[in-house]
């Protein structure tokens, strides 16, 4: 088994919501167990964590007439709060504390602002903190917004020199074929010079903004700098576990890091 130091968990919205755009607690709650046993056994987690829209939307009545932006903003700024109350009640259940990282892309591109993040999810490892990362959405608006939390996750992953980056979808992986194809498999391992061109459609998920193509356009990038990542189903139970251990009980597609 290959020893994955740092790892950045990237969860989508889809896999932390139901159907209906609620908050999927039981869900949530597993993914924490996971992550605590990692946390535990001397991984050094990040997690990219989508769901706060969802979040508010699910929670907040709204009145009157607001605009795409408005309702974003909105939305967030209730159910940022909410998602990470419910992550840090969880993890102190497990005696494990996280911390809220809010960002834009001015972070990334500015060294000083870059810096001081770095810095500062350093410093949260160091003492045990697991960072908990999202877009600040309230303050977002469309020319500093992320594509999604997938270019975040691939940012933060380069930021804090990960080993590997685990992107948690609703779907298995890549697939050679259509997904509703009983036919269609996934695609165990990506290596640099693969061609996935035939096999990716530009859909977008039900309550995020990506995609499979945003999400394997990440990977490929994230992996051409060196380090692994693995596209995964998210509501599979124990996935992370499965991952972790190096078994192969579960399907995933392995994005293979390009060698210096």
């Amino acid at each position: 088994m290959v020893m994955h130091k740092r790892i950045v968990i990237k969860i989508g919205s889809n896999v932390l919501s139901r159907s209906n755009g609620t908050l999927d607690v039981t869900r949530i709650s597993a993914l924490v167990d996971q992550i605590a046993e990692l946390h535990r056994a001397g991984h050094e987690i990040v997690i990219v964590s989508s769901g706060a829209v969802a979040s508010g939307r699910s929670f907040l009545a709204v009145q009157g007439e607001l605009d795409s932006v408005e309702q974003r903003q909105l939305f967030s700024a209730v159910g940022q709060a909410r998602l990470i109350n419910r992550y840090f009640e969880l993890f102190h259940d497990q005696n494990i504390y996280v911390g809220q990282v809010l960002t834009t892309k001015d972070n990334f591109r500015t060294p000083e602002l870059y810096r001081n993040q770095q810095h500062c999810m350093e410093v949260m490892i160091d003492n045990k903190v697991i960072p908990i990362v999202n877009e600040n959405d309230t303050v977002s608006l469309t020319e500093l917004m992320f594509t999604d939390n997938d270019e975040l996750s691939g940012l933060i992953a380069n930021m804090m020199h990960a080993d590997l980056l685990v992107i948690l979808s609703n779907v298995d992986g890549v697939f050679d074929g259509d997904v509703s194809n009983p036919a269609s498999k996934v695609i165990p391992v990506v290596k640099p010079d693969d061609d996935l061109s035939d096999y990716i459609r530009n859909e977008k998920s039900a309550f995020g903004r990506g995609g499979m193509l945003t999400k394997s356009s990440v990977a490929r990038q994230v992996a051409a700098e060196g380090i692994a990542v693995i596209i995964a189903n998210g509501k599979r139970d124990d996935v992370l576990l499965h991952i972790i251990d190096g078994g192969n009980t579960i399907p995933y597609t392995l994005f293979l890091p390009q060698k210096s």
